[in-house]
């Protein structure tokens, strides 16, 4: 393997990383010599989830460490547990979010909004807040959050996470200004469907799975591991002149929006 993609010594932190997308992200950080933080809420699937990395990678590169992103005090303590346990953090990926209503914009609830925003959108510039010391002072590092194909246009149903993710773009943008004198860089991924448990509502049923596949030029949903090769490509020096950017991922569905 080149350096082109070489993550070994690096240290990299994940958030919502114990199945789906973020767990086909840290494998990936993994498989390229990454040290791994995976976190989510329940400790006993993170166990599960580092376990099958280590067993992936055929060495011991990844730990669990249990973070909800919607409190602040949890992201302080998940990114001083990476720096005491793995080391100062080179590479961050929040890809934890939440999406607590479903129906018109209009009438969401107070608390489910706030819920929304928070987790998408603040816990995300938290994270930032916590780990950028570490990249600053090595003058390189790379952060990455998901956000969504959602964020481009509006939604009857699911307005509000739209909202948010397109918020998420527009933080990423304003960090990659800001801390790109540094050496930091900012990304935003913007999947279309993808079949996890997260959207399971949305393609769970094989008339509706048919139906949106044919509206793909790629002719299926997306899977975890489409994703896996762009968090290596934007955690590495593969993408060392790129930052600010929302790379969107849809197997082509979004191309004329």
């Amino acid at each position: 393997m080149g350096k082109l993609f070489d993550l070994t010594g690096k240290v990299a932190v994940l958030t919502g990383a114990s199945k789906g997308m973020g767990l086909a992200m840290a494998t990936g950080l993994a498989e390229h010599g990454a040290k791994v933080v995976i976190s989510a809420r329940k400790q006993d699937q993170l166990d599960a989830a580092a376990a099958q990395i280590n067993e992936t990678v055929g060495a011991d590169r990844a730990i669990g460490i249990a973070c909800n992103v919607g409190y602040k005090d949890q992201l302080a303590d998940l990114i001083a547990q990476t720096r005491e346990k793995a080391g100062a953090v080179d590479i961050v990926v929040g890809n934890a979010g939440v999406n607590p209503y479903y129906g018109v914009t209009s009438e969401i609830p107070d608390a489910a909004y706030e819920k929304t925003m928070q987790a998408n959108v603040q816990s995300n510039l938290w994270l930032a807040q916590l780990a950028v010391p570490d990249m600053i002072e090595k003058g390189s590092g790379s952060m990455m959050f998901t956000s969504s194909i959602g964020a481009f246009k509006p939604s009857v149903m699911l307005g509000t996470y739209g909202m948010s993710k397109l918020a998420l773009i527009g933080l990423v943008r304003n960090l990659a200004a800001e801390f790109g004198p540094k050496g930091v860089r900012f990304n935003a991924i913007c999947p279309g469907l993808v079949r996890t448990d997260f959207a399971r509502e949305l393609w769970d049923n094989p008339a509706v799975e048919e139906r949106i596949s044919k509206d793909i030029p790629l002719q299926r949903l997306g899977e975890p591991d489409d994703f896996s090769g762009l968090a290596v490509y934007l955690a590495s020096d593969a993408s060392k002149y790129m930052t600010g950017q929302a790379l969107t991922v849809c197997g082509g569905s979004n191309m004329w929006t």
